[in-house]
């Protein structure tokens, strides 16, 4: 059991730092909020970057022990507070899962996350790019989820709730999911997971020029 509540610096309007938390909250996992403002310099401060060199959110303390990354972070979490539906232990079931993290480290951040960015923070990356790379990512998707109702096994393993949040904003981030059903139906199974919170919803921009 956790011994005192996980320090988890956030900022609430990041998928990253969501998908952190759903898996926090699934697991009963007590926690204490840090929000951290990316628009406002935050990730910039020493104090923030003693803590992760990177200065990247999310970042969490563990009676003493400081995780950065969501998905290293994710790993460790299923590892020492799950069990084997999170992350399953066999090679199988561990490659599985293994696909779809990489999956939300390379098309999913690259795609809709990258024109999330750039939306709310104006990060400085090419918008209709990161649109039509979230659409090529989206069609695999939908194409993956014809036959089933989560990503790597038959239950919600930590690769559902990598890839969720950006996907499920899509639309905020200039990507209509009107064409993807079976993505649509996955997003509503998890968004059914028992003690599953939302990601704070944000007005999307325009692109600039």
């Amino acid at each position: 059991m956790v011994r005192s509540p996980i320090r988890f610096y956030r900022d609430a309007l990041s998928g990253h730092c969501h998908r952190v938390e759903l898996l926090m909250t699934m697991l009963a996992l007590p926690f204490e909020v840090v929000d951290v403002n990316i628009r406002r310099g935050d990730l910039l401060l020493p104090d923030f970057v003693a803590l992760n060199r990177f200065s990247q959110v999310p970042v969490i303390v563990d009676e003493g022990e400081v995780i950065a990354d969501s998905t290293a972070i994710m790993v460790y979490l299923a590892k020492r507070y799950g069990d084997e539906r999170w992350l399953p232990g066999d090679p199988l079931g561990a490659a599985r899962v293994q696909r779809w993290l990489s999956a939300a480290s390379g098309p999913v951040a690259h795609g809709v996350a990258r024109a999330r960015m750039v939306s709310l923070f104006d990060a400085p990356f090419n918008g209709p790019e990161a649109i039509v790379t979230g659409h090529k990512f989206l069609r695999v998707l939908d194409a993956e989820l014809a036959d089933r109702t989560f990503l790597a096994a038959e239950h919600a393993t930590i690769a559902d709730l990598a890839c969720y949040a950006y996907v499920a904003h899509a639309p905020e981030e200039h990507v209509a999911l009107d064409d993807y059903p079976h993505v649509r139906r996955w997003l509503a199974a998890v968004e059914a997971l028992p003690r599953f919170v939302p990601m704070r919803r944000s007005r999307p921009k325009p692109f600039a020029a």
